[in-house]
């Protein structure tokens, strides 16, 4: 019997390990769950250098995230726990796109949102599931991914082929801007992408934190945006993809930089 290895990624523990001890009763799926992005990505990293790569990821639309009171999910801007790394959900399947494609991703959504859904697809992601849908159809979605199939909820299909034709037609002034970038800034633009803190990113480029922080503000200037969130995501819109992290582990003897 060929086995599924399925990796849940949700910071909300008990929902994580219900759903991993409902997915671990089936016969051919064995299951592993992460707290965290930087956890998710260490367990990734390890099951791969044993030769045990993980099939499928189901990671949680607001991994990350903060919800304050009357307002909606914000995700973490800020490493988590102190390490550097990816944190939010979308962020995460991008760079799990890049550094291992085989793994297949599906993000687990509260409620139907056809731009994040449009965002999760253009970023790698097979898929976009209510959290709430039954074991079966899940199971049906992550066979499904595995056949290279697309899955979305019917209602999500207008509105997400929406926010696509849109995206498109925004892309060619993102890669204009991305265009005026010097190829400095453009790197640093790439470590932004990989979801690399100031730190990381100038000991990755050999440069002092307040060199990197100057290029940040550039960047941000020339792209015309106030976070590093936007700068990302028109970065994304414009083709931009992360550094290659991957890379940084086999060079370090297995640590991921």
């Amino acid at each position: 019997m060929v086995r599924i290895r399925v990796l849940v990624v949700d910071d909300h523990r008990i929902f994580a390990e219900s759903l991993a001890a409902a997915l671990a009763a089936e016969p051919d799926v064995d299951v592993a769950a992460a707290g965290s992005g930087p956890a998710a990505l260490r367990c990734l990293e390890r099951a791969a250098a044993e030769g045990r790569r993980f099939d499928v990821m189901l990671v949680d639309a607001d991994l990350g995230a903060q919800v304050l009171p009357g307002a909606r999910a914000v995700a973490r801007a800020v490493p988590d726990n102190g390490e550097e790394g990816l944190v939010d959900g979308i962020s995460l399947v991008s760079g799990v796109r890049s550094g291992q494609p085989a793994v297949r991703s599906v993000v687990l959504a509260e409620k139907d949102d056809p731009r994040r859904a449009a965002l999760a697809l253009q970023a790698g992601a097979s898929g976009w599931v209510a959290k709430d849908c039954s074991l079966q159809r899940l199971l049906a979605v992550i066979r499904g991914v595995l056949r290279e199939e697309t899955h979305l909820p019917p209602a999500l299909l207008t509105g997400v082929l929406r926010e696509l034709t849109a995206a498109r037609k925004h892309r060619t002034e993102s890669e204009r801007l991305v265009e005026s970038l010097t190829p400095r800034e453009r790197e640093v633009l790439r470590c932004m992408v990989a979801g690399l803190g100031r730190k990381a990113v100038a000991e990755r480029l050999f440069l002092s934190p307040h060199t990197v922080r100057t290029h940040m503000q550039n960047v941000l200037g020339k792209l015309g945006v106030h976070s590093t969130l936007a700068a990302v995501a028109l970065a994304r819109r414009a083709g931009v993809g992360p550094v290659d992290l991957a890379g940084d582990v086999v060079e370090r003897g297995g640590q991921l930089a």
